[in-house]
């Protein structure tokens, strides 16, 4: 019984860490890299589309970017996205079959603003893996009279360091995103 907590717990945990590490991909650092538009929606046809769904993305250089749209039709919508999207500062031009995004250089001040952004989707993780670790201690007290106060007080331990463990992992991918970011 205690087992299948710790199955639950550690699974979500890992998607909570595995969701901070796609959001740190979203957030742009100096060179240009395909993720930057992977959550990005675009209106087709009066409905939120992922961009994946209407357009292959492709680096052509450090700092620009090539999507070709697989339906020419979806360009002006796939380009009007792209410009509104908040904190990529880009500006698509398209020559009737592709889109190029050129992303602008980041300026210190730029960066450090990233840098914030990163740090609020990692305190966000925090979060989500303390509710998990709540949510896992609610259920240890669940199973208190099945099995002996003795067994929970030695799971809640292996709790606290399971959720260390996790934190612990999210703080290292924001450290090495941080450094990427303010690197020049």
């Amino acid at each position: 019984m205690i087992e299948d907590v710790f199955v639950d717990v550690k699974d979500r945990m890992t998607k909570a860490v595995e969701a901070a590490k796609e959001g740190f991909a979203t957030v742009r650092t100096g060179r240009a890299n395909p993720s930057l538009l992977q959550n990005l929606q675009v209106d087709y046809y009066g409905t939120p589309t992922p961009l994946a769904q209407l357009a292959s993305v492709q680096n052509q250089d450090a700092r620009s970017l090539i999507v070709t749209p697989y339906d020419k039709g979806a360009m002006k919508d796939i380009e009007q996205a792209i410009r509104d999207m908040p904190n990529l500062g880009a500006n698509p031009s398209n020559d009737g079959n592709v889109i190029r995004v050129s992303l602008p250089e980041l300026t210190e001040e730029r960066r450090k603003e990233f840098v914030k952004i990163v740090k609020g989707r990692a305190e966000d993780a925090r979060v989500a893996i303390r509710n998990v670790r709540r949510a896992g201690k609610d259920d240890l007290d669940a199973l208190k009279s099945e099995i002996g106060e003795d067994e929970i007080v030695r799971a809640e331990k292996e709790l606290e360091a399971v959720t260390k463990q996790f934190i612990d992992q999210v703080d290292d991918a924001l450290k090495r995103k941080e450094a990427e970011l303010l690197e020049v």
